[in-house]
């Protein structure tokens, strides 16, 4: 065989591969839960997401301490240090990097978030002991407003000295007012928004 046919022979596998190499990696819906499901990887993801080029290692092991330990980097000790970095460079980033959130060169020490991550869209919601979920909180508002309605139609005192506009203006007022504190505080839950993971400013 000839060179110009071994070329032609070669060239469509060539072409083949750098075809997969150039298609954007995405996240499967399993590979996201699963590395949202650690706090670590959650704080890497932050941390990482509003970092222009590539983060440290030791960068982001003292950011990721000192989240985790409710303290500024200049007062986190050489053990919390060494722990968080340990278990960054030999666990979360190889896995991270393997499931396509994160390439991890651990010659270099350098970690940069990819394309497939820097567009997840994702909202903790952190909810105290004594709160409700917003979803608890929409139920209980529609029940609520469902009874006050009825009652006023039915000529119930004094629910009925309201008309029936007075409670729809009032209802709809209300839930207005709750969408409007529910969007604002969705956008300052996401992971990436702000200067430190939602759960460590509501901690």
């Amino acid at each position: 065989m000839s060179k110009a046919e071994a070329g032609a022979a070669e060239s469509p596998q060539i072409d083949e591969q750098t075809l997969q190499d150039d298609e954007p990696q995405t996240l499967s819906r399993d590979e996201m839960f699963e590395m949202l499901s650690n706090r670590r990887r959650r704080y890497i993801l932050h941390y990482l997401h509003d970092t222009d080029g590539p983060a440290t290692l030791s960068d982001l092991a003292e950011q990721v301490a000192a989240w985790e330990n409710d303290t500024r980097i200049q007062d986190i000790s050489a053990s919390e240090r060494k722990t968080v970095y340990t278990s960054l460079q030999q666990f979360h980033l190889p896995k991270m990097d393997e499931t396509g959130a994160v390439e991890f060169d651990q010659r270099d020490g350098e970690v940069t978030i990819t394309d497939a991550a820097q567009e997840l869209d994702v909202y903790l919601e952190v909810v105290d002991r004594y709160d409700i979920p917003w979803s608890f909180y929409y139920i209980g508002f529609s029940a609520i407003g469902t009874i006050l309605v009825t009652l006023s139609w039915l000529g119930v005192a004094p629910f009925a000295v309201i008309p029936d506009v007075g409670w729809t203006v009032f209802l709809l007022a209300a839930l207005l007012v709750s969408s409007a504190s529910h969007y604002f505080l969705t956008r300052r839950m996401r992971v990436g928004a702000g200067e430190a993971p939602p759960e460590v400013e509501n901690a």
